[in-house]
């Protein structure tokens, strides 16, 4: 398993999906940016590029991951946290060395990205 989805995490993206064309996968993987270099990138995608990408399925959601993202992200936790002001994903990468205070990117050892705005 490339990532690790918390029940509430599940939960909160299947409700999400409902919203969505039938055929959608999540997509989860990195980008350049943000203050630390990457930044996450969580949204829904109905395209697959079978010689860039790998679908899995964790906890019934098919998840679609760009195969260069895959050393940057394995291991990784996404939580769903709900509060006072409202909800929201939390993703704990045990490959991230430096998060910017934002929490928003970070980088990794071996991939520093390219900072932007936070």
């Amino acid at each position: 398993m490339i990532i690790e989805l918390t029940d509430r995490a599940s939960a909160q993206i299947k409700e999400m999906m409902k919203e969505e064309p039938e055929e959608s996968l999540l997509r989860f993987g990195v980008k350049g940016g943000g203050c630390s270099g990457l930044s996450y990138s969580l949204g829904f995608a109905d395209e697959v590029n079978e010689e860039l990408d790998i679908v899995e399925t964790i906890n019934d959601i098919p998840i679609v991951f760009f195969n260069q993202d895959i050393p940057i992200i394995e291991g990784t936790k996404i939580d769903y946290k709900e509060n006072m002001m409202g909800g929201g994903f939390s993703i704990d990468n045990p490959n991230a060395i430096i998060s910017c205070g934002c929490g928003s990117s970070f980088r990794t050892a071996k991939n520093a990205g390219a900072p932007g705005d936070c």
